[in-house]
């Protein structure tokens, strides 16, 4: 039985300093995420509609490994920069499947 489980986080980017955002993203909290045991199955950007128009979607092990991710000093460092940078930012934790979720 698969016991995987995603975080779905969603957000609008805040239009104040994009390459920053980008720089964040890739050089400081991919990695990070990566490193506590997150690992990102899709980046979806929104062209269109009343929708975030950012939807990340990780993969934890388990609903157990999630929580204490969740809870840790560096995810939580981590998710303090991102709302820097986000308007609007939510996170959704759901079984894991192996297609699109929001």
């Amino acid at each position: 039985m698969d016991q995987r489980v995603k975080l779905l986080l969603s957000y609008d980017v805040a239009d104040d300093d994009m390459q920053a955002y980008y720089q964040f993203m890739i050089g400081e909290f991919m990695p990070a995420a990566q490193a506590i045991g997150l690992f990102m199955t899709e980046a979806l950007h929104t062209m269109y509609g009343d929708y975030p128009n950012r939807l990340l979607s990780f993969v934890a092990r388990d609903y157990e490994t999630l929580k204490k991710i969740l809870d840790s000093p560096e995810w939580q460092e981590l998710e303090e920069r991102l709302k820097g940078y986000a308007e609007e930012y939510e996170y959704r934790i759901v079984p894991y499947r192996d297609r699109f979720q929001f």
